[in-house]
């Protein structure tokens, strides 16, 4: 008798202390996950440790301060100018938007513009839907259906995106604009339900320019940017 309450012990004692672990492995997932946000134009982020060094980060110049110094240079050198005209559009967003970065953005950008062209070749217009703003989802979903309804299939190998540049940055309102130039190497290929190609070539890269700009609500939480306009080059 005494043995088989020492053995229901056992068991209980055994049963509270896998619970304990489980509870414990929980509780440290949460805290190394907390104080991080994901997503395309966000790279992860860790909270800042005792062990960091403190870093220096110049403060931007005022948008008023870069655009007095725009109209000095526009004359002298109109490339310069160009520049600087980036700079007060950015320098407007970091005031609006101080955890703002460049090169996170671009490379939000390039992850982005893969997503958004492999999920238009497959139809898939919830994947869209996450980065394409109203209007410009329903440009893709029309031509999606029109494919479609010819029953035709889209093959889009991205082989590599050459470059990607600023081209306009401004604030409109509480809303952030930035128009990019995304050159890319690209195969396409239009099928028909035979499996005939009726568009493109697969033995051929083509390099392609598109001129994309995206927009974001410097109010909102999420760090995401939506596509709101999509153009060829001039």
């Amino acid at each position: 008798m005494g043995e088989g309450f020492q053995f229901i012990d056992i068991v209980l004692f055994a049963m509270i202390a896998a619970f304990l672990i489980l509870r414990l492995r929980s509780v440290l997932g949460r805290h190394r996950d907390s104080g991080r946000s994901k997503g395309v134009f966000g790279a992860e982020r860790r909270p800042p440790s005792q062990e960091d060094e403190p870093t220096m980060v110049p403060e931007p110049e005022k948008p008023d301060e870069v655009e007095e110094k725009l109209k000095n240079q526009q004359q002298s050198d109109p490339n310069l100018a160009e520049e600087e005209r980036l700079d007060v559009g950015l320098a407007e967003i970091m005031k609006a938007s101080p955890d703002f970065d460049r090169a996170e953005f671009l490379a939000g950008v390039r992850t982005a513009f893969e997503i958004i062209i492999k999920a238009f070749a497959a139809g898939d217009r919830e994947q869209l839907g996450s980065l394409l703003s109203t209007e410009v989802l329903g440009n893709f979903s029309e031509a999606i259906t029109s494919r479609e309804n010819a029953k035709e299939t889209l093959e889009t190998t991205l082989v590599r995106i050459v470059d990607v540049a600023l081209l306009e940055v401004y604030m409109d309102g509480e809303v952030s604009h930035i128009s990019v130039k995304i050159i890319s190497e690209q195969v396409k290929v239009t099928q028909n339900a035979e499996g005939e190609v009726v568009d493109g070539n697969p033995e051929r890269v083509s390099e392609i320019t598109d001129i994309w700009t995206f927009a974001r609500d410097t109010k909102a939480h999420d760090p995401n940017w939506a596509l709101v306009a999509t153009r060829g080059p001039d």
